[in-house]
């Protein structure tokens, strides 16, 4: 067997190496050839993985975004062969410093899955990937904020007050849809038929399409939109809804109701109204169930009143 032998900057790097050896050796049989992990930095991988794989994506703009900002990190100057879980343990705990747990998440699952993809794809051998073993931190606990006794009414009250006419009937549609932001903006004429009261969505946050069913007062709110002809249900852009929102909300003193909350309120209203899980992500999009329990908050008075 032809010996092997590398140089280090350290003991404890070298011990780890040749354990790995020892390990795979114990395992196969064989030695594995390690020479491309060992001179393959992580900031090798997650360019490759930024420029081949990030761009067929539909996230692609946030995704490329997240890695430019992991790239500056010193832990990228790290070989493949020599990146361990204890890296990446003092790299989650160091940008927990700085941001959301959820932000962590995303940045540990982006290196994960191009170790992955190195892997499998591109000829570098790892006995396993060390992005996989590191402890995810724990998300807070989801909003649970809901629309309160009349705040439904001051809203829409202050919506018509105003000078920007498309919000009542996105905070009617939000309510009675649970649609998103982006989806209700991005509704085309085309896909609404008010007749068979469906409103398609080619294309979701999830990848996937959708087709929400209208209530009665989603069907009057959309006739009422109808006009001129314009091919877009909605023409603001995204900023533009979200400063219009913040000055509505802040105008009658609801400085903590998100936009978003709107969807948390129309899931909350779907399961009162009786229907099952399977029917509620159906219409909310939802592809993971533990996600649906996160916008699922019912009132513990509404659920008193059928228990007789």
């Amino acid at each position: 067997m032809q010996p092997r032998s590398k140089s280090f900057d350290s003991k404890s790097d070298a011990e780890r190496w040749a354990r790995t050896l020892e390990a795979e050796l114990d395992r196969c049989g064989a030695l594995p050839d390690t020479r491309v992990a060992e001179s393959t930095t992580l900031t090798a991988i997650l360019t490759r993985y930024r420029d081949e794989i990030s761009p067929t994506k539909r996230s692609s703009v946030s995704e490329v975004a997240r890695i430019n900002a992991i790239l500056r990190r010193p832990i990228c100057h790290r070989t493949l062969a020599l990146l361990s879980t204890a890296d990446l343990a003092s790299y989650r705990d160091e940008r927990l410093k700085k941001v959301a747990p959820a932000t962590v998440i995303r940045e540990l699952n982006t290196i994960s899955h191009a170790i992955d993809t190195a892997r499998r794809e591109w000829g570098i051998h790892l006995a396993q990937n060390p992005a996989k073993l590191v402890r995810r931190p724990a998300l807070p606990r989801g909003r649970t904020r809901r629309l309160e006794g009349n705040e439904e009414q001051i809203l829409l009250a202050a919506a018509d007050a105003g000078r920007v006419r498309y919000l009542r009937p996105l905070i009617v549609l939000a309510i009675e849809t649970g649609m998103r932001r982006g989806e209700l903006l991005s509704l085309r004429w085309e896909h609404v038929d008010l007749e068979q009261r469906v409103a398609h969505l080619p294309m979701t946050k999830n990848g996937t399409s959708r087709d929400v069913p209208l209530s009665t007062r989603a069907v009057e709110t959309l006739r009422a939109l109808r006009t001129g002809e314009s091919e877009m249900v909605f023409t603001a852009a995204p900023n533009a809804v979200r400063l219009a929102w913040e000055r509505l909300t802040r105008r009658v003193g609801l400085e903590d109701l998100h936009l978003h909350d709107l969807r948390h309120e129309a899931v909350s209203r779907l399961f009162e109204k009786g229907f099952n899980v399977a029917e509620v992500a159906t219409i909310s999009g939802h592809r993971e169930l533990r996600m649906l329990q996160r916008y699922t908050h019912l009132r513990a008075a509404d659920l008193a009143s059928r228990l007789g």
